[in-house]
């Protein structure tokens, strides 16, 4: 099996957007938006509006034990940073039930070698976010999971290539098993 560092070096820096997160309700699904976000590849994971400390502890925990390096940072207002990250040269693509469909349009986004921002909605998504992103994706025009809909996006961008990811820094490792459970620790 090949390794690489992170598949982003080679399809560009990925970036997600985490929007419109409740602190009391959404605690659990914004930890997983960010694990998947690491585990898929991604180089950074913004959170919109506030900053809730269990769920970028939680992320940072996963980094110092798993590995990896990742970008994380919190309470940035999310219009002004879209707007920022189109200003600075990158794009911008919405992850949305009412977009064109993923894989009609997945082709064109992994060859585009500008950063990318993939926005996240939490509670309804306000309208501006549909008109300044360069994409609005579907990755299915029913209702169903953000954290289901940012894997399966990176998945498709990275054509599975973070399956092979080799994490720097990790301090655990899971060896594959048919039955049970098997993890060793990482000697550096």
């Amino acid at each position: 099996m090949s390794t690489l560092k992170n598949p982003s070096r080679i399809y560009g820096k990925v970036y997600v957007l985490r929007l419109g997160h409740r602190v009391g309700r959404d605690k659990r699904i914004t930890t997983h938006v960010g694990l998947v976000a690491r585990a898929f590849g991604a180089n950074g994971f913004i959170i919109e509006g506030i900053c809730d400390d269990s769920v970028m502890s939680s992320i940072a925990k996963a980094l110092s034990i798993w590995g990896g390096h990742m970008l994380l940072d919190c309470g940035v207002q999310g219009l002004e940073y879209v707007k920022s990250w189109r200003e600075s040269g990158g794009e911008v693509i919405h992850l949305t039930m009412y977009g064109l469909p993923l894989d009609d349009i997945i082709d064109y986004i992994r060859v585009s070698p500008k950063p990318k921002l993939i926005i996240v909605g939490a509670e309804k998504v306000e309208r501006i976010y549909y008109n300044v992103s360069d994409y609005n994706i579907a990755v299915g025009h029913q209702p169903h999971s953000e954290v289901s809909a940012l894997a399966i996006f990176l998945d498709r961008l990275f054509r599975g290539q973070w399956t092979n990811i080799e994490f720097e820094g990790a301090k655990l490792k899971i060896i594959p098993s048919i039955r049970g459970k098997r993890v060793v620790k990482i000697e550096y």
